[in-house]
């Protein structure tokens, strides 16, 4: 249900701004994804993989970010793929 009205907010909001930010976390870095300041997604450990660890890095925590921001705007899930994270070259 969360991520079906997820879903249809960014579809309303898709020719409004999404902006993407990192944060730090206790063990490295995290991002969220915002609309009009209201924040949508908070992610503060990397997603799909077993372990729950943060980014290592401020830069891999913003590609991430990025891709989810991008897929938002496409109306696609916001879902990050074990295997985009390896083409992102995210250190799992």
């Amino acid at each position: 249900m969360v991520f079906t009205v997820l879903l249809l907010f960014a579809a309303c909001a898709k020719k409004e701004a999404l902006t993407a930010t990192s944060f730090k976390t206790n063990s490295g870095w995290g991002y969220s994804i915002a609309y009009k300041e209201k924040v949508l997604i908070k992610q503060s450990i990397i997603p799909v993989i077993s372990d729950t660890k943060s980014f290592e890095t401020e830069s891999d925590a913003l590609k991430v970010a990025e891709l989810v921001k991008q897929k938002l705007k496409q109306n696609l899930s916001p879902t990050v793929t074990k295997n985009e994270l390896i083409l992102l070259k995210i250190k799992l």
